[in-house]
């Protein structure tokens, strides 16, 4: 099975400002469609990540619209950091498991996090410091 730095590499994100500068010019719906099918991700449930209806984005599609920059950068934040989770679990499984336990500290799953692009990124930043050893 492919990984996700593999499937989504042509995109190079590897940092915000990578991000940032791909979101500003929109990304296509077909993005959408693949990252929710490689992190087994029902459609829908993304869609609600990125506050948009599911017929939005197959709209999106149907008319070769790219995605506005804010769905766009939130879309980029949500593929960076599955990568980044399942490179350091060793699966989208486990990193899924692991979004949907709550956090020791905390009733809050990280899961319940990412419905927001700064949420994405203080989820990305308790992964980086489980990285280095860190308890998050």
């Amino acid at each position: 099975m492919q990984t996700l730095r593999k499937k989504f590499s042509d995109l190079k994100l590897k940092d915000g400002l990578s991000i940032v500068n791909s979101a500003r010019k929109g990304v296509r719906p077909a993005l959408f469609y693949s990252f929710s099918d490689s992190v087994n991700m029902p459609e829908k449930n993304l869609a609600s990540l990125l506050h948009i209806h599911p017929r939005t984005i197959s709209n999106y599609r149907d008319n070769k619209k790219k995605l506005n920059p804010v769905e766009s950068e939130h879309l980029l934040k949500l593929i960076y950091l599955f990568t980044t989770g399942e490179e350091l679990f060793g699966g989208i499984e486990p990193f899924n498991q692991w979004l949907h336990t709550p956090n020791w500290q905390d009733k809050d799953k990280p899961v319940d996090w990412l419905n927001t692009p700064g949420g994405v990124d203080l989820v990305l930043e308790d992964v980086q410091r489980l990285s280095y050893g860190y308890v998050v």
